[in-house]
């Protein structure tokens, strides 16, 4: 190191030595020397939390402080007994939340016809003697209050206690019991859940009217609180399942939860996959079958969506009614589902490959039909192919959000105008038109997998147009793959059961006739037998 570059460190290292004095008497945030404190440490503090006292002031004051510009909050402040020179109270409600008939018949008027003077705690003495509500609580703890409050339970101060009554007076507009939209069948119960998870809940408890069935709440969502209910058949459904979904529920740190979806994509396996890893349904008669084999429902309140797990994969092609109408039927329609399935991500694909590197393969007057079409198309097929799909899901969500009657009219003319201007003005082939119709329309017959249609379809119309069949195999050797690695709560989608019997495959791609169905699926419940073996069907075979 020669002079010069001696100079220049000595001058940097003063330099560094100098800002550091400076630091240390002039307290320069951007030039602290000391180590960020852990995360935890780093939070500020929250001041001391408040409690409720003795005074019927400081207490209605501390509501008033906790919702504070609440205003449909009601606070009503009067003496019990007939003279008004009874206890000091305070009753505090929401309004819009709340049945008025049950506050001012079996609350406010027994009040006024309290006695003047009675020994004991008054909040003891008005819970068993006055209020006259099926459900009230004694409680001091402010985020109960905060909670039942929102949801609809009014709350009873008195003067000299520190503790209030909780009230159970909620009463709230719902819709009604109907039919759901994308769930209809031709035979069957009509039932459908709606936003209220009480009423949800009774419609699957009198389908299953039994102790066995039980139903545990919990609330997530720090803001929200929204209300949870797990539900299950303790004798059939297998305790790690159960363990699995509780705990990935408690890891649940969000601030709402509005709907079930968000449930969802919280806790499901395989986050990044296509394909679904947890069952949906707007149906009671839906859910008490699968609680019978095993499942696990969650109940959100707010959604009349109910999420069940484990999922199989052959669920994806399983209808509702598939139970209400002849095992026949039934079977044809389930394999139906299956090929409808694979024809709608296959076909494009297929198509393209053929058209662009294996049209040696096609018989010669088709071959030379498909030339003369596509002459004057100005696009490859790979291209024509990716356009009239993008067409065809633009016109099929139109359709879903557009109102009903305007929506369905929009989409079967804007197909038809469409595709006809498009093949008269050689944009397009007519062959290319049939095979988007045909992936298109088999891709209806399994709306629970339209999602990951539409994205195989895709990704199998991108690896054929540049590789060929290599490449169409290529990827329907991964999705294979990827779907026998697929797990449902340790349960696997695709082979479920291990052992190949014939009694396990009675309710998969067929369904086999109720007195063949003695058992459950084995890799869901514990518990396997359905019906006895018994002989009192042997007569009606």
């Amino acid at each position: 190191m020669d002079a010069f570059e001696q100079d220049n460190v000595g001058s940097a290292g003063a330099l560094i030595l100098k800002l550091v004095e400076v630091n240390h008497t002039m307290k320069l945030p951007w030039l602290k020397m000391k180590k960020s404190a852990p995360k935890e440490e780093r939070h500020e503090k929250k001041p001391p939390a408040k409690k409720l006292t003795g005074s019927l002031e400081e207490n209605i004051g501390l509501i008033k402080e906790l919702f504070i510009d609440v205003d449909p909050i009601r606070y009503r402040k009067f003496k019990a007994g007939p003279d008004g020179g009874g206890l000091g109270l305070c009753f505090i409600y929401h309004d819009g939340l709340v049945n008025s008939e049950i506050i001012d018949n079996f609350i406010l008027r027994p009040l006024m016809t309290l006695p003047a003077g009675f020994e004991g705690d008054p909040l003891g003495y008005l819970m068993s003697r006055v209020v006259q509500v099926n459900s009230v609580k004694q409680t001091e703890n402010l985020d109960e209050i905060v909670q039942g409050l929102s949801y609809g339970d009014s709350l009873l101060l008195a003067e000299g206690c520190s503790e209030v009554l909780l009230m159970d007076t909620k009463q709230f507009s719902t819709r009604g019991i109907s039919e759901p939209e994308g769930e209809k069948i031709l035979s069957g119960p009509r039932e459908g859940f709606c936003e209220s998870i009480l009423q949800n809940l009774s419609l699957v408890r009198r389908k299953l009217r039994t102790n066995d069935l039980k139903m545990r709440f919990q609330s997530q969502g720090r803001r929200s609180n929204t209300s949870l209910c797990v539900v299950y058949m303790e004798s059939l459904v297998r305790p790690g399942i159960l363990e699995e979904l509780y705990r990935r529920l408690s890891a649940i740190d969000i601030d709402a939860l509005l709907d079930t979806n968000y449930v969802v994509e919280l806790i499901q396996d395989a986050k990044w996959s296509v394909f679904r890893t947890t069952g949906y349904t707007e149906r009671p008669d839906v859910v008490a079958g699968k609680l019978l084999e095993g499942r696990v429902a969650v109940f959100v309140d707010g959604s009349p969506v109910v999420l069940t797990v484990p999922y199989l994969f052959i669920e994806n092609f399983q209808s509702n009614e598939d139970y209400y109408l002849s095992y026949y039927y039934t079977s044809f329609s389930r394999i139906l589902r299956i090929m409808s399935f694979f024809l709608a991500i296959t076909v494009p694909a297929l198509y393209v490959a053929v058209v662009a590197y294996h049209h040696e393969m096609l018989p010669t007057p088709l071959m030379i039909n498909i030339a003369v079409e596509s002459h004057n198309v100005p696009m490859p097929a790979a291209l024509e192919a990716f356009v009239l799909l993008i067409m065809f899901d633009i016109l099929r969500e139109t359709g879903v959000r557009m109102p009903l009657g305007v929506g369905q009219a929009l989409s079967i003319v804007g197909a038809l105008v469409v595709g006809s201007a498009a093949v008269e003005a050689d944009l397009v082939s007519a062959t290319m038109i049939i095979v988007t119709a045909i992936s298109g329309i088999t891709s209806l017959l399994v709306p629970r997998m339209s999602s990951a249609v539409v994205w195989l379809r895709f990704a199998l119309l991108l690896l054929a147009s540049g590789f060929g069949f290599f490449g169409l195999t290529m990827g329907l050797s991964a999705l294979l793959i990827h779907m026998l690695q697929l797990e449902s709560f340790g349960v696997l989608q695709l082979t479920p059961d291990r052992e190949l019997r014939f009694q396990r495959f009675k309710d998969t791609a067929i369904r086999a006739p109720w007195w063949l169905m003695k058992t459950r699926p084995g890799a869901i419940t514990e518990d396997k037998v359905r019906q006895a073996d018994g002989k009192g069907n042997e007569g009606n075979r």
